[in-house]
């Protein structure tokens, strides 16, 4: 069915209304930023801004605008900011996952380090008391407390 030019510009009209409104962020509830939505908001059937179809440079004009707007930074689409500002974080989380499990791997060897330092200290301290149990050649130090009460008699 053919329209006439009055229609088609009206048909304009509407399309540009709908992408000004689509592109401000005012979404429809169930709908996104693109053109299945476009259509729907302007009453025209989406086939329509396809191939050589009447309406296919309306489509290439909304999709470099929101391009544009995409590029610099604001997305018009609350969904689709949500996304992107969730897949951000979900990169900042990841990196702060992998900082954490290299931390988590350097106490884990300082741990083992610091365990076997304090296995060969004991072993040795158990080495010198049996030397000195022995009578062997090991001087024993007198101990702080032992030193004040000595000195003050």
């Amino acid at each position: 069915m053919r329209i006439t030019a009055g229609q088609r510009a009206e048909n304009e009209n509407r399309i540009r209304a709908a992408a000004d409104r689509l592109l401000r962020g005012e979404i429809p509830p169930g709908g996104r930023c693109d053109i299945k939505t476009l259509a729907s908001e302007a009453a025209v059937d989406r086939t329509a801004f396809y191939g050589t179809r009447p309406y296919a440079h309306l489509r290439e004009e909304f999709e470099r605008r929101l391009r544009t707007l995409q590029e610099a930074g604001d997305i018009p689409d609350p969904r689709e900011a949500q996304i992107a500002r969730l897949k951000a974080e979900v990169t900042v989380l990841r990196r702060r996952l992998v900082a954490l499990d290299n931390a988590n791997v350097e106490l884990g060897e300082f741990r083992v380090q610091a365990l076997a330092r304090l296995a060969a200290q004991h072993e040795e301290i158990i080495h010198l008391r049996t030397m000195a149990a022995q009578g062997g050649s090991v001087t024993r130090l007198s101990t702080a407390r032992t030193a004040v009460i000595g000195s003050c008699s």
